[in-house]
């Protein structure tokens, strides 16, 4: 288990092709978790900025959080908190249903596409090997309820 939560960093990007598809539906205004050379959004925080103490309310955000231990747990209920304030929230995020936040956070979306296939995560414009997990999306669109809608989609697809 120890290879699906290790890496020697935490920056890893979206794959340009698959961001342009989730935010040609969603139109995207903030990436709240990123580095300067992978931020998606003309609004962004970086790690110095800490996006996790700022206000994303109001903003339709893209979050692609660090995968490491303890750190998705933050991101996730930051996430539903903030689309509790009018912020609509697409996590991508390994498709971990095992682990508490998940339960805790995720069954309260609206929405949840497990991708099929693995994504490549890019570093530094080169991507890298198929991710050693397989990945979703759970949106967050304000509304604290049962989870609606489950799919399973191919990255093509979305």
């Amino acid at each position: 288990m120890s290879v699906h939560f290790s890496s020697n960093s935490n920056e890893w990007a979206t794959p340009q092709d698959l961001y342009n598809k989730l935010d040609s539906r969603f139109h995207f205004t903030l990436d709240p978790c990123c580095t300067k050379t992978s931020a998606k959004c003309k609004k962004f925080f970086t790690i110095k900025d800490d996006g996790l103490s700022k206000d994303w309310s109001n903003e339709r955000v893209f979050l692609n959080p660090p995968y490491s231990r303890g750190q998705q747990e933050k991101w996730i209920e930051k996430a539903y908190l903030e689309s509790l304030k009018g912020a609509l929230v697409v996590c991508l995020i390994p498709a971990r249903t095992e682990v508490k936040f998940f339960y805790d956070y995720c069954t309260k979306a609206s929405e949840i596409i497990f991708i099929v296939g693995r994504i490549k995560f890019v570093r530094e414009n080169i991507k890298i090997a198929c991710a050693p997990f397989p990945s979703c999306l759970v949106i967050f669109d304000g509304n604290d309820k049962s989870l609606l809608k489950v799919s399973w989609k191919k990255q093509i697809d979305l």
